[in-house]
């Protein structure tokens, strides 16, 4: 015989689903002879019967995967969705990129390699987005025989 009728009426009595309904394997004659809902009642108040805790979705995983993308892990391009930009602004991209050449710039001229016309020119130029990155504005440099020896 089933216990269907016994699980069904023990959900409506415990308010959950019917997975939900536990019956403890070692009572289970007194589950079938159970008919009426004062009896599952009954045997709900002796513990034959309980409702399991309800589980939720880990978030176990989610929190390795976080530790993971901390250390610059699981960032390749095949995890990423989006523009090129999408990940980190322009603005972002550019500030970084101006700080490091303002930075050189400024080394350069601190140490009187570069003189006070030719850091104007050079970080006006720089300012004006003209090198996309330091070691074009180095090149530039270079090439154009602005430092001094």
């Amino acid at each position: 015989m089933s216990l269907r009728p016994q699980k069904e009426l023990a959900a409506k009595i415990l308010k959950v689903g019917k997975n939900r309904v536990w019956i403890n394997p070692e009572r289970i004659d007194d589950v079938m002879i159970a008919i009426r809902r004062q009896d599952i009642k009954k045997l709900i108040h002796e513990k034959i019967i309980a409702k399991k805790p309800a589980t939720s979705i880990s978030r176990g995983r989610v929190r390795v995967n976080m530790d993971k993308k901390k250390k610059g892990l699981r960032v390749g391009p095949g995890s990423r969705k989006g523009r090129k930009l999408s990940t980190v602004p322009d603005k972002k991209l550019w500030a970084s990129r101006i700080r490091k050449q303002r930075e050189y710039l400024k080394q350069l001229r601190n140490r009187r390699l570069l003189s006070t016309s030719n850091y104007r020119m050079v970080y006006l130029r720089a300012k004006g987005g003209e090198f996309k990155s330091l070691a074009q504005l180095k090149a530039f440099i270079t090439q154009n025989k602005l430092l001094r020896r």
